[in-house]
């Protein structure tokens, strides 16, 4: 399909949907013939890079939600670009996943995580089905026609991430032919525009399950709580979820097993989320890289009567910045396309690449700021944006910690006499 320009599909002022949702149509009990999914636009990333990036800086200063950048994702076929073969969708795998995050995350971060939260489930359905089937189906032809965004949500205010053990709080109690479910998730990224929720939760049984409960977002007894007042990623409204006694059909469940009994840790999903978040994350140093050398040709000091740009010990640290992002860089993409190849390797190695990653993106920046010097932290300034955003990779799930930690072990186990 023929795609309209990038800068003309983003309007800041458009009407925002309530953030308490009205009662829900009852859903048809046939799912809707698949509608045709737009076509992922590759050749147009750097234009819509750039047409986020243009009211990146607003959405942050507002830390409102950028659902002019999400209209344009979405126009770009790219919010379902890993939609999959057998869905009728592009099936585009990590290798472009990453490619996307990385274009989105330069133009605007939060717009681009997000995106990531939708690519990330649209690709694990195309893996192994793990939705019901007609309400998939239901997903996909909202999907074709406006942006359908979804989300799992697990943090919760006492068990934390849940990926460091423990059951959640958020409770499921069946109810005849329907589940009711109460609790509350936190950090719940675009919480006001998701269009499905999979709320992590447990049942009450006597011995409990655990699963993912597909809510719609106009589910009565659903209320977002706009609680996100974050250093980084404004714009992505990551705010608190409230069920009280959301009504869930009884097989709009997913998942629902005894604690454990998934057989782990799926390694293909990690390395999505490590590798397309990284992707992210060093698209935000690149801009951040972009914004210094523009600054360091245009600054003319009086007394050096040059660029800034003239000067070798500039010159050298921009190197050391470009070296560092093009080895990172090179590495997220070569592990994407060998994860899409099926290596098993490449799977296990993705965690410890968001570690150096991550590193490189952070470390970049700052070297940014600290060129610069007192002006860089000035809210007029863009890198302290940048700055702010680029720290918030440290808290995406695996964290150094774990990573570094499962690294030594295997290595101390190799070695061990």
């Amino acid at each position: 399909m023929t795609q309209q320009p990038a800068q003309q599909l983003i309007q800041p002022g458009a009407q925002q949907p309530p953030v308490t949702p009205a009662v829900p149509p009852a859903p048809p009990a046939v799912p809707p013939a698949l509608a045709a999914l737009p076509t992922p636009d590759f050749d147009g990333l750097p234009a819509l890079t750039a047409a986020l990036a243009a009211h990146a800086e607003q959405h942050d200063r507002e830390a409102s939600f950028p659902y002019g950048g999400i209209e344009a994702v979405h126009r770009a076929g790219l919010l379902t670009a890993t939609v999959g073969a057998r869905s009728g969708g592009p099936g585009s795998g990590l290798a472009d996943t990453v490619r996307i995050l990385g274009a989105l995350g330069a133009g605007d971060p939060a717009v681009a995580l997000v995106t990531a939260m939708t690519l990330f489930t649209h690709a694990a359905e195309a893996r192994t089905p793990y939705w019901p089937a007609e309400v998939y189906a239901h997903l996909l032809a909202e999907s074709a026609e406006r942006p359908a965004l979804v989300n799992a949500l697990r943090v919760e205010p006492d068990l934390g991430t849940p990926v460091r053990g423990g059951l959640p709080a958020t409770v499921a109690r069946r109810r005849g032919e329907h589940w009711e479910l109460t609790g509350r998730k936190i950090f719940s990224t675009g919480a006001e525009a998701l269009r499905w929720m999979l709320v992590w939760a447990r049942t009450d049984e006597p011995e409990p399950r655990v699963g993912s409960f597909l809510v719609r977002s106009d589910a009565v007894g659903l209320t977002v709580e706009r609680t996100w007042n974050h250093l980084g990623l404004r714009a992505s409204r990551s705010d608190d979820v409230l069920l009280d006694a959301v009504r869930v059909p009884y097989g709009q469940v997913a998942g629902l097993a005894r604690p454990g009994a998934d057989g782990g840790r799926d390694t293909v999903a990690g390395a999505w989320n490590s590798l397309g978040l990284t992707a992210l994350y060093l698209g935000v140093a690149r801009t951040a890289l972009e914004w210094l050398t523009g600054f360091l040709h245009e600054r003319v000091p009086t007394a050096l009567g040059a660029p800034l740009a003239s000067l070798p010990r500039f010159q050298a640290a921009v190197g050391e910045m470009e070296v560092t992002l093009d080895g990172a860089e090179r590495l997220v993409t070569a592990l994407a396309r060998a994860v899409d190849a099926g290596e098993p390797a490449a799977a296990e190695q993705s965690a410890g690449a968001k570690v150096l990653g991550t590193r490189a993106a952070i470390g970049a920046v700052e070297q940014a700021v600290a060129l610069i010097g007192n002006n860089a932290l000035t809210y007029d300034n863009p890198l302290q944006r940048h700055l702010r955003n680029v720290l918030c990779s440290r808290i995406h799930t695996p964290q150094d910690d774990t990573v570094l930690l499962a690294a030594g072990q295997r290595a101390l186990l190799r070695t061990r006499p």
